[in-house]
């Protein structure tokens, strides 16, 4: 399998800025495609497992720097040790899945057991490890990229032939949108989400502890040691899970906390305080040096914190660095963990003759 490798192949102009591009680089069924808008903000993203290997945007002083983690090779994405999903969607249903079983209308269904007694994130070959069909697009204000794929009936263990399109946009606001489609034939879990590693200072540039983190959430899933949720959920007030008011990401995550033992620090699922299914405030995250901010809005009822605990200085990124422990940290908007078999969580089953449809936007700005 070929390398990614950073040359223009085909460049579309948008109407308006000459800056404003999409340039594609073609090696086979491997492509790579970089969105670029009017204000030189990049993103660039693979039909490999959907991931974005890169989104580079400004400083407080206007330099650019790639603020999430990846590799600049497919075959790294393929083989990197402890599988650590950088920049994918994942899916047929991400997150955890307790014991790999769940059931519709009485049949059993059973999954790959592929995180430790659990399911995790669509089983051994999900969607971050297929490749998908790709389409550039773009329209007023935004360049894009329409990406599918046709998940067989059975594939992975899921009932269902799932037809899915994730739909990614530049916009020249500096946003980020992700935008998930998908019907199906026969009633099948679907939880997609995207899992990009961010570090505001900079891919490599050291931990992420010192960045600054609101949660829009009062409540949170707490989970068992296997990291499947207990059915609870109580309140983050005077706990360590309390992100209401925006708060160092360092500052409690080695309090002596059972979540936090569990989860070898934050690896959990924040009930987001809005109306189910409208677009709503999630987070939004600050970093002080460089004075990059990200918001995040989404459809979505969940969002899952996760800060990097399982980094530890193995893997090295697109710039040579290593990522050491914490380098990074996720926002993983979603459904909650284990909603198949957890009747009191919003139901994440899909019917024939609806529709999933739900939406995620990044949003980068500075301050000072």
């Amino acid at each position: 399998m070929k390398s990614f490798v950073f040359a223009v192949g085909l460049a579309f102009a948008l109407a308006g800025p000459a800056r404003a591009q999409m340039i594609v680089s073609d090696f086979d069924s491997i492509k790579l495609y970089t969105l670029v808008n009017k204000s030189d903000m990049r993103v660039t993203i693979t039909n490999y497992g959907a991931i974005v290997t890169s989104i580079s945007v400004p400083d407080r002083d206007g330099k650019l720097g790639d603020v999430t983690l990846g590799y600049n090779r497919v075959e790294d994405y393929i083989n990197a040790v402890d599988k650590p999903y950088f920049g994918a969607i994942v899916g047929r249903y991400g997150n955890r899945i307790a014991k790999g079983k769940f059931s519709i209308d009485g049949t059993e269904y059973s999954l790959a057991t592929n995180n430790n007694t659990n399911h995790l994130h669509g089983g051994v070959i999900g969607f971050d490890k297929v490749v998908w069909d790709a389409n550039p697009i773009h329209g007023k204000g935004y360049r894009g990229l329409e990406l599918s794929y046709l998940a067989k009936d059975m594939e992975e263990g899921y009932p269902g032939n799932l037809q899915i399109k994730v739909t990614y946009k530049l916009t020249d606001a500096n946003e980020l949108s992700v935008h998930y489609h998908a019907t199906t034939d026969k009633a099948t879990p679907i939880n997609l989400t995207q899992h990009t590693y961010f570090n505001l200072k900079g891919e490599g540039e050291g931990t992420i502890l010192d960045h600054e983190l609101m949660l829009n959430a009062k409540t949170y899933t707490p989970v068992d040691e296997s990291l499947i949720p207990t059915g609870d959920i109580p309140s983050v007030t005077g706990t360590p899970f309390d992100f209401t008011d925006s708060k160092a990401i360092g500052r409690d995550v080695e309090q002596d906390d059972q979540q936090l033992k569990f989860g070898l620090g934050y690896d959990h699922n924040f009930v987001i305080d809005k109306p189910l299914g409208e677009m709503g405030l999630a987070a939004t995250v600050f970093e002080p040096t460089t004075g990059r901010v990200m918001e995040i809005t989404t459809t979505e009822p969940g969002i899952q914190f996760y800060c990097g605990n399982f980094l530890d200085g193995r893997l090295k990124g697109k710039s040579g660095k290593t990522y050491e422990h914490r380098g990074g940290f996720c926002l993983e908007t979603q459904h909650y963990p284990d909603s198949p078999n957890q009747p009191n969580f919003p139901s994440a089953i899909l019917e024939p003759g609806d529709t999933y449809d739900t939406t995620t936007i990044f949003k980068f700005s500075t301050r000072k």
